[in-house]
């Protein structure tokens, strides 16, 4: 049985030895080792590694910090995997591509988001310790932080260390929040570009959630960006943590754009929150009816804990408890809409088919409900994305016995390949191998068992992957020498909302680089007061996020050596 914790239920170091600066002193990095530069690499000043955005270290009422700009973060040489950096290499660029993880589009009016359980962490401690993804106060922007990213993406257009135009993108898994047709469309439509797009749902007269300001079900536990109703107390927010009044902003957040839409080809990866309900329960008829339903659970009603209605989620009671509550002020009547309703993994992959070419998904996946597929792109690059999400439930992941013996002969025949692996789940996030009862029966198999498949098959050179909503880069040592890099990257969603480039170079001495350049999409620092457009709206989204009280941290942009990196490895043979 899996533990229910934080992250099992809603989201489910310091750089080792042999570190060295691009570019910088070498008292950059305090204790490492100094590798020579790489010669005739530009001094990269696109993205992060020209200026960064970072929380400002001046708080004002309530520990609210404003985002502003820092210089930008040079590229460090790490050598873990025991291949060195040698003096005067010259890197060749074999593909160059954008990964995008953890989107999140959420549809913040959705009956079945689930706020009322983030109070379990309120007051907050802070760190949190229990259900903070539950609700985030910038939920609404989601759509326009989306299109900020591709924007940004599409401005810089090349591998900002090796000049290469970027072949393609890829987006790491959670695309969606609530696996909803609406929020799957969403998504798709900003990465696809669109005459318009509107993040909005149920009413198009106006927002029907827990963030407005009708007085018959405002919760001060709940950021209401219009102010306080007459009568009522001020929300925490902006009494205890210094959130701003902002006037109009679920209007501005509801108001159609139009989305740039990548400029390169993109593919798709499938998360746990775009095939399970709120990225942890399978899904049944009881879910169902309550998300395209007219009900909305808005906070916990006196005498019923939120420990309580979690059970009564888990327990498939949760509907009859809502209606049972629907004249009291814990459930408002909200528009229904049929476009909220949830999808299964075939029916995800089939909306992939609508206005485009699957964006990686197969005639082979649209036939047998499958998301796990391969690619080659660049100079002799293949790309193996996983499915790594268990049906049966729970955040975490793993992948079934049928797929495991498709990546084992895809390896094998992938030799003379350089081999990249990509999933949603990273290897130390995938120990959920629950079978169950009336769900999929077939074996599943650990992050442990596949990483040493992959350790196996010295043609992987990295694993690519999200999930985790931090920005974290591991060596694998391969037993006898070399290895591969795992590279996960941060969520949109979450602060520091950052995407990640990566090159992958040929040394042209039986050594690749993998240069890893972290982006800050292209929302300002501050909104200034304007929200008349995606863009400002996506910074103000960015301003929130970094003040979540329950991830008023840097913890998601993880060490120095989690961002701006160049990663040696053996090429293969």
């Amino acid at each position: 049985m899996v533990k229910l914790t934080r992250r099992n239920l809603f989201r489910s170091g310091a750089v080792a030895g042999g570190v060295a600066v691009v570019g910088a002193s070498p008292t950059a990095v305090e204790g490492a080792a100094v590798a020579p530069a790489a010669a005739n690499v530009p001094v990269a000043t696109a993205a992060t590694a020209g200026v960064t955005l970072v929380r400002n270290p001046t708080a004002g009422a309530g520990g609210y910090r404003s985002v502003t700009t820092a210089a930008g973060e040079p590229h460090l040489v790490r050598q873990e995997l025991g291949i060195l950096a040698a003096p005067g290499r010259t890197p060749v660029a074999m593909v160059a591509f954008a990964q995008l993880s953890d989107v999140h589009v959420v549809d913040a009016q959705s009956p079945m988001r689930l706020e009322f359980v983030d109070r379990l962490d309120d007051p907050s401690p802070i760190p949190p310790t229990l259900f903070s993804s539950a609700y985030r106060p910038h939920e609404m922007l989601s759509g326009q932080i989306a299109d900020a990213m591709v924007r940004e993406i599409n401005d810089i257009g090349v591998g900002p260390v090796t000049g290469r135009q970027l072949d393609l993108a890829i987006q790491t898994g959670d695309n969606s929040d609530n696996s909803q047709l609406n929020e799957i469309r969403w998504n798709i439509q900003l990465l696809n570009g669109a005459p318009s797009i509107r993040v909005d749902s149920g009413s198009l007269t106006k927002f029907e959630g827990v963030a407005d300001g009708n007085a018959a079900y405002y919760d001060p536990a709940y950021y209401h960006p219009h102010g306080t109703p007459a009568g009522k107390t001020e929300d925490v927010y902006r009494k205890r943590y210094g959130f701003p009044v902002v006037p109009g902003l679920l209007d501005y957040a509801r108001a159609p754009f139009t989305p740039h839409g990548l400029d390169m080809p993109w593919f798709s990866v499938f998360g746990n929150h775009d095939g399970l309900v709120q990225g942890n329960f399978p899904q049944n008829l009881q879910l169902g009816l309550i998300s395209t339903g007219p009900l909305k659970l808005m906070s916990t009603p006196a005498g019923l804990s939120p420990a309580e209605l979690i059970n009564s989620l888990m327990s498939g009671d949760l509907l009859g408890v809502i209606q049972s509550l629907a004249l009291t002020p814990a459930v408002r009547l909200v528009s229904p809409d049929t476009n909220r309703r949830m999808l299964t993994r075939k029916q995800v992959v089939e909306q992939h088919f609508i206005n485009g070419d699957g964006h990686g998904f197969t005639n082979e996946n649209r036939t047998k409900g499958t998301a796990y597929y391969t690619f080659d792109r660049g100079d002799n690059v293949r790309f193996i994305v996983l499915d790594t999400v268990n049906p049966n439930g729970y955040s975490d992941g793993s992948i079934d016995a049928t797929q495991f013996a498709w990546l084992e002969a895809l390896l094998s025949s992938s030799v003379g390949k350089t081999v990249v692996v990509c999933s949603h789940h990273t290897s130390w996030t995938m120990a959920n191998t629950l079978v169950a009862t009336g769900g999929d029966l077939e074996a599943r198999i650990s992050g442990a068992r596949v990483l040493e498949q992959l350790l196996s098959h010295h043609e992987v050179v990295a694993w690519v992957n999200g999930h985790t909503h931090k920005n974290t880069v591991m060596a694998h040592v391969r037993p006898g020498g070399g290895g591969l890099w795992e590279i996960n990257t941060a969520a949109h969603i979450d602060w520091p909302q950052q995407s990640r480039l990566l090159e992958i170079c040929d040394n042209g001495d039986g050594t690749l680089s993998i240069f890893a350049t972290m982006v800050d999409h292209a929302g300002p620092p501050s909104s200034n007061g304007s929200l008349g457009n995606p863009v400002q709206l996506a910074g103000l989204g960015r301003e929130l996020a970094a003040n979540d009280p329950q991830n008023r941290t840097d913890s998601g942009r993880g060490q120095v050596g989690d961002r701006n990196v160049e990663l040696l490895v053996a090429k293969p043979a």
